[in-house]
């Protein structure tokens, strides 16, 4: 499985921006498929999770809302509508294989987009 993100940049507190993600993968709705997170210096974070159907999601608390991962399995593709954009908000986002809460999960990460959202 190979994955490349897109969709990042810069935006103002309030904004929205919309991330992909592209799948090379024979079958993909075969994969529970996953957004992550991880600013430089700092963790990883789980931010959504959509099962392989696509008829279960799921959310962290602090993007709860404003974020919905969605997915075309007809076209390879994985999104994530982001809304009420904030500060804190400002990191990479990646996507990955996988289902869970713990980032350690997940598999096949790809490269990154970046995200800042400024004051």
């Amino acid at each position: 499985v190979l994955l490349v993100e897109s969709g990042g940049g810069s935006v103002q507190a309030g904004g929205s921006l919309e991330l992909s993600c592209a799948a090379s993968v024979r079958t993909f709705s075969d994969y529970n498929m996953g957004w992550l997170r991880q600013a430089p210096g700092k963790e990883r974070e789980w931010v959504a999770t959509i099962t392989w159907t696509g008829g279960q999601r799921f959310y962290a608390y602090f993007v709860e809302g404003r974020f919905t991962i969605t997915r075309d399995n007809e076209k390879n593709m994985l999104h994530l509508p982001m809304n009420n954009l904030k500060p804190e908000d400002t990191t990479n986002y990646y996507c990955a294989v996988g289902i869970g809460n713990t980032p350690q999960v997940y598999g096949h990460w790809g490269p990154g987009t970046r995200v800042t959202v400024s004051a």
